[in-house]
């Protein structure tokens, strides 16, 4: 079976029956994955701020709603909440001077950490935090998730 390849935008969930590899570019963005070890289906969000606080549209750009909204595709593939293991990425904190304000990698990281945790999934891996940003690309099939760090060069652009 050929093997598609799908891009994730930030804001957006995808999951697959077939095979996939998806793949993503995170700052302080996180991307959960969830991955049924039974039925070999996975799929990931990523999202951009920890929590919409009720107003306009509920959005996948908001973690505590991508989680949410993953997980419930998840069972409407079939899955069963306790075939389903985690993996978290990003979260980094790209802006320096910003940190100590917003810390938006962190919150995002700290949100997903709860969420996963109130469901009782484990997380199988992490790679979190850091002034780096990644780029990872999940099979949807197996449940591997590659990664490769961004570094910026003397122009402070990415790599």
């Amino acid at each position: 079976m050929r093997q598609t390849n799908h891009f994730l935008h930030p804001s957006t969930i995808w999951i697959s029956r077939e095979p996939q590899w998806v793949t993503t570019i995170l700052g302080s963005c996180v991307s959960v994955c969830l991955f049924d070890k039974k039925k070999c289906i996975g799929g990931i969000n990523h999202f951009m701020l920890p929590y919409w606080n009720g107003e306009g549209l509920e959005s996948p750009r908001y973690g505590n709603v991508a989680i949410a909204q993953l997980f419930q595709k998840m069972l409407e593939f079939g899955v069963k909440k306790e075939d389903i293991v985690c993996k978290i990425f990003g979260g980094a904190e790209m802006l320096v001077e910003q940190v100590s304000v917003f810390n938006i990698g962190q919150r995002n990281i700290e949100l997903a950490k709860k969420i996963i945790s109130e469901m009782e999934i484990p997380v199988e891996s992490s790679s979190t935090g850091g002034k780096l940003g990644r780029k990872i690309y999940f099979n949807t099939g197996t449940g591997e998730v590659l990664q490769k760090y961004l570094v910026k060069n003397d122009q402070n652009e990415a790599k």
